[in-house]
Order: structure tokens, then sequence, then C-alpha cells
């Protein structure tokens, strides 16, 4: 018998970041970070609100002057999920960030003088705020880039252990640790090792993984593979553009581990010569009407009537095409004949019947 593996979840110490845990058997929480100018608020809140409606549970924003500072307070009093302040070299700026009220910031120790880091320290420690040490090649120390000949997975692990050493002789311990790459290899690599090491909450992600295709992939195999190996306690799919795009991919990687089964899952099939319908038309149409639901519902679009609902059993719901018509079927059972021009109608009607029916249970 082949024995299935399971995800069995890293433990970790529990750190509260605003109204969101982190760590402690917390559901592994989707961040994102804005791109529009913070000192812009209507532009930022304006896609925070966007990004809020697609699920996303944190928000980081560029701090990159003092206008950016002043800003963190308007920003924050107009979402509902919380504010973590960027910061690079400029150690002012973050203990502005942390008084203005965010509830974490991200910083890079390797660029900011270990002195600077204590006045850091001492005002996130007065005011209970969770730091984010960020290790990557922009801010690995040059000692062990000439060390480790690069940025290694090797050398990412000890910059982070001497940051982690560093913050814990100060006596702070609201850390939350991201070892990135752009390399997916290594981004794994230096994430088991962090994880072997320490119980610090862990934010995954492959960073500059470039436009949606390759970000998407890249993200799956990244994140993905120390997901399944229990590691993570935070995501970001690092996308060029849109920040909206990084919700949905994100939610996917959590859904094909079925770690959280949240919103909507699309099984369509790739069509062959058996196809008579325009399937690619009805999978776009339903995703875009299924667009920002929070619940679950596996959904499948199939292009052939006579292996469709088969292939497709563990779905909810789903249509399978043929000429002009479809069936459409409810856990591989056929429910009822659906006209072509009726597909997406009846389709969204029964999803809705189906979650009220769940409301009454």
């Amino acid at each position: 018998m082949v024995q299935l593996s399971s995800v069995k979840k890293r433990e970790t110490r529990k750190i509260n970041l605003g109204n969101v845990q982190i760590g402690g058997g917390a559901s592994i929480a989707v961040q994102s970070m804005t791109n529009t100018d913070t000192r812009d608020v209507e532009a930022t809140v304006t896609q925070i609100h966007a990004l809020e409606e697609l699920g996303c549970e944190i928000i980081r924003i560029a701090v990159p002057d003092n206008e950016a500072v002043e800003a963190i307070p308007l920003i924050k009093k107009r979402i509902q999920i919380p504010l973590i302040a960027d910061i690079h070299f400029h150690y002012q700026l973050a203990i502005d960030a942390i008084k203005k009220g965010a509830d974490g910031i991200r910083i890079n120790p390797g660029n900011i003088f270990k002195d600077r880091i204590r006045e850091i320290v001492s005002v996130a420690k007065e005011r209970e705020t969770v730091i984010r040490i960020g290790v990557n090649a922009g801010s690995l120390q040059k000692d062990l880039v000439l060390q480790y000949g690069g940025v290694t997975a090797e050398a990412l692990f000890v910059s982070a252990m001497r940051n982690i050493e560093m913050f814990e002789d100060m006596g702070f311990g609201l850390i939350k640790l991201s070892v990135k790459s752009s390399d997916v290899t290594t981004m794994i690599e230096a994430y088991r090792a962090i994880a072997a090491k320490t119980d610090y909450p862990l934010h995954l992600g492959v960073t500059e993984a470039g436009t949606l295709v390759d970000a998407a992939v890249k993200s799956a195999l990244g994140i993905g593979n120390l997901l399944y190996d229990g590691i993570g306690d935070t995501i970001r799919v690092s996308v060029t553009g849109s920040p909206v795009l990084e919700i949905p991919v994100a939610y996917s990687i959590l859904r094909a581990l079925k770690i959280r089964q949240v919103g909507p899952e699309l099984v369509s099939c790739p069509t062959c010569g058996r196809c008579q319908i325009d399937l690619l038309g009805l999978t776009e149409k339903v995703e875009k009407a299924l667009n920002g639901r929070k619940k679950y519902v596996k959904v499948a679009l199939m292009g052939c009537v006579v292996n469709g609902p088969g292939e497709a059993a563990d779905a909810d719901i789903g249509i399978a095409g043929g000429r002009g018509f479809g069936m459409l079927f409810k856990k591989g059972v056929a429910y009822k004949r659906v006209e072509e021009n009726q597909f997406v109608s009846v389709l969204l009607e029964e999803i809705k019947l189906m979650d009220e029916e769940k409301k009454g249970v």
C-alpha cells in the first residue's frame, strides 16, 4: 500500500502582528506589498482595499522618507489588515514608523550599523512591534559573500543566524525571519537550514520572481516545497506588476497543498479534439465571476461529456460540455442538462443555492 504524506507544520513561537497571529499553530497568512507611492495616501489605500477584497491578510508599504512615515497613521486608520513598514538603510525612519503605529517593520540588519539597530530594537520592545529580519542578496554582509563565494544558501543562513544572535543579545524576540533569493533552489536550501536551527516564524517568498507566469512557477516550486515540508508561517508571491495578481496565486498554492481551502478552485481540462465548446471563454467568465470569493468551492469545467464528470468527480460542481449543450454535475453525478448559452448563469445560480444550503445546515 502507498503511504500518502501529509503536511506536518513546523512548530514555531507565536507572535501577534496587529490582529493577525503568526506562528504558534496559526493558519499561514497571505501577504502582499503595495507598489503605489506611499505618500499618495488615497492611491495606497485604494490598492490595499483591492488586495483586502481578494483575501490579502498582511500588507507592507515602502517607507523611503519622512513624508511616507507621516502617511502611516492616515493609511492605517482606513484599512482592516496589519501594516508593515519597509525600511532600507535609514534607522530613524524605522523608529519613526514604529512610533507612528506600524504593526511591524521590515529591515535588513546588514544595511544598518549595530548601534542603530539597538536604538530600533529599544523602541520596538517598548511598543511590542514585530520586526522582520530580512536577509537577501542586497543585504548580505561583505565578509560572508567573500567567505562563501557569493550569495549562497549557506551565506544567507549564517547571516540570518548572526542577526538573530544580535537581536537576542539585545533581549528582543518579536522576530519574523526571511531568507529570500531570486534563485529557487538557493531559497529552499536557506529556509530549510534556518528552520532546522530556530523556532522563529518564517516569511516565505521567491524575490524578484518576474512577471505573472514566471512568478507563479517559481513561487509554487519554492514556497510550495517548503510548505510541504511544514516550513513557513506567512507567504508572498512576488509579481512584477499589480500586486492584486499575487493573491490568487498565493491561495492557489495553499489550496493545492490542502493547507487552506479558501476561495474558488477551478479545474479545467486543456482541451483536445473532442472538445466542442468554447472552454477557454467559459473558464474566463466563471473565473471572473468568482473573483474575490472567500468561501471554498471546487468547480470543474470540462470539454468532454464522456470523461468530464469522472475525471473531476471530487469537484463540488461542474459542467462537461458537448455540442451546444452540457451536463451539470455535482460530485461526479450528473444533475441536469444545460444549454451552452446558459452555462455561466446556471452554474453561478447552483453555486449560490449550494451556499444557501450550507448556511441552513
